[in-house]
């Protein structure tokens, strides 16, 4: 087990996060005791910092510690990961709009202690604007929207010099139109705002996506 990017750990293809709550195997395929450390499989299949990583993604700036604001965390499975990341002295603030997928999120709140749940509309952020600023702002909503639900959220939330990470689905954007017009022009959009950092395209684990990091200019 070889940590090739901070608090990510790779056994051969497989990829892993040290599991801050021993036993809990929700989210993951698997399990690995090494030592006192439990390390859980990341899935590239089902979340797509995963399958940027495994794309060969240099550019992962979560680490222990780090404040995080995760747009669109879904039921919390990829968030389960970033909190394994950040540890106990880090900060996940995670925003959703469904109450079905935040009852989910609720329960591996519950089970973490260092991920907080918001149930709320991304593309407002002032409804949660008591949220202190971040080091990193993650975007995986599905809105043809999303260049500019992470300009605001990063012009309200993000640090000077802090990082954001989203991941572009083409197909929410427009569905006729070719996956690389939509990237192209997105980046334009973003680029304006926030500098480029890191791309890459997440075929064949996430089709007609594109994982963006970028950094607060």
């Amino acid at each position: 087990m070889k940590e090739t990017i901070p608090g990510v750990f790779r056994d051969g293809k497989k990829i892993f996060t040290m599991s801050m709550v021993k036993g809990y195997n929700a989210y993951t395929k698997s399990i690995v005791t090494k030592g006192k450390a439990e390390y859980r499989q990341w899935d590239p299949d089902k979340s797509k910092p995963a399958a940027a990583i495994i794309k060969g993604l240099k550019t992962f700036p979560i680490t222990s510690g780090s404040k995080v604001l995760y747009l669109g965390a879904a039921s919390g499975a990829t968030c389960s990961f970033f909190s394994d990341i950040v540890g106990e002295n880090g900060v996940i603030y995670a925003v959703e709009i469904s109450e079905r997928s935040a009852r989910d999120l609720n329960v591996t709140s519950e089970k973490r202690g260092n991920i907080v749940p918001i149930l709320a509309d991304a593309r407002k952020p002032e409804d949660y604007d008591w949220v202190e600023p971040v080091d990193l702002v993650f975007e995986d909503v599905a809105s043809d929207e999303q260049s500019a639900i992470m300009i605001r959220n990063s012009d309200k939330f993000l640090k000077p010099g802090g990082h954001a990470m989203i991941a572009i689905k083409s197909r929410s954007i427009d569905v006729v139109r070719d996956p690389k017009q939509v990237y192209k022009e997105q980046i334009a959009i973003l680029g304006k705002h926030l500098e480029i950092v890191e791309k890459v395209e997440l075929d064949p684990y996430e089709k007609d996506h594109m994982f963006v990091v970028l950094r607060k200019k």
